[in-house]
């Protein structure tokens, strides 16, 4: 049986891990967040690795306030840069791996093709920029190390962009959602397949796959197309969404106007196959109606 350390339990990526690995026999896993282990401060990280004697790391804890971001800087390159740092240390230091969660942020947007993982990482943001550098802090000291890029993560775990959507169009007749910034969704469940994926190939005695790569699920949408299938999904009529432009909504950090990431590598690697996003959306939002259900029978 293998010790699997999850950071970032609590999270809507840690929680999804949770429910894929609590009735496996293979993995005894350590679910922690910032209540039970204080990755900023590196003793503390050597000493659990160590003594639990941990095989593989699974990093899903992050700073992702991105407006917050801008002016709390100092605690969002700890969570962002030195705690990725240190986790990577305590890796090297017992020989085991890791697998790092990173942003299509760390990217401006100015492309016009899905970005690659070799291409120019120069976030905008605070929140890109301490995301960029916990990727090469890593690096420096963990170069088997798994970095996986993703984007517009969602779930029916905490709050997201598809929670939010279906309330607001709850509450209002009528919204406004940016058109001009382009993307892909990504539901939590199927990243948390594909870090399982990962992590099991990591234990195939002679396989290295340390690097980079990226994982959203398939296709192409903004915002605003976003937001008109989730309420379309979730069967809400009575609220107009209408697309705006960035500059119309006041956002005190900067956003990538295109960011979509091209993921050949980690489906050629690893045989993932990733559903398109409007499928993944129907399951979560299905899940999501589910629990509402659980909920008023209760």
């Amino acid at each position: 049986m293998k010790n699997i350390l999850v950071t970032g339990a609590n999270g809507q990526l840690g929680n999804e891990i949770r429910i894929l690995t609590e009735n496996s026999s293979d993995y005894n896993v350590f679910l922690t967040d910032v209540d039970t282990l204080d990755i900023c401060d590196y003793p503390a990280v050597e000493s659990f690795v160590g003594g639990n004697k941990i095989d593989i790391i699974l990093n899903c804890a992050a700073y992702t306030a991105v407006d917050k971001a801008e002016d709390n800087e100092e605690i969002c390159r700890k969570v962002n840069a030195i705690a990725p740092y240190n986790l990577a240390k305590a890796a090297a230091k017992f020989g085991i791996g890791l697998i790092h969660i990173s942003t299509d942020y760390v990217f401006d947007g100015t492309s016009c093709t899905p970005y690659t993982e070799d291409m120019p990482a120069t976030g905008l943001s605070v929140y890109g920029k301490t995301k960029r550098e916990g990727e090469l802090k890593i690096f420096e000291v963990l170069p088997s190390a798994v970095i996986i890029r993703t984007a517009w993560l969602y779930s029916e775990f905490g709050n997201n962009f598809v929670k939010t959507m279906i309330r607001l169009g709850g509450e209002r007749d009528k919204l406004g959602v940016v058109f001009d910034q382009i993307g892909t969704p990504t539901y939590a469940l199927d990243l948390a397949k594909a870090m399982v994926t990962v992590m099991e190939h990591s234990f195939e005695k002679g396989n290295v796959f340390g690097g980079i790569y990226h994982f959203t699920n398939e296709g192409v949408c903004s915002w605003y197309d976003f937001t008109v299938k989730i309420h379309e999904i979730a069967g809400i009529k009575n609220c107009k969404v209408s697309p705006i432009e960035s500059k119309d909504y006041p956002a005190k950090a900067p956003r990538p106007s295109y960011s979509v990431l091209n993921k050949t590598k980690i489906k050629n690697t690893f045989g993932i196959e990733i559903p398109h996003w409007e499928e993944s959306l129907k399951l979560c939002i299905a899940q999501l109606n589910s629990q509402r259900s659980c909920k008023v029978e209760n």
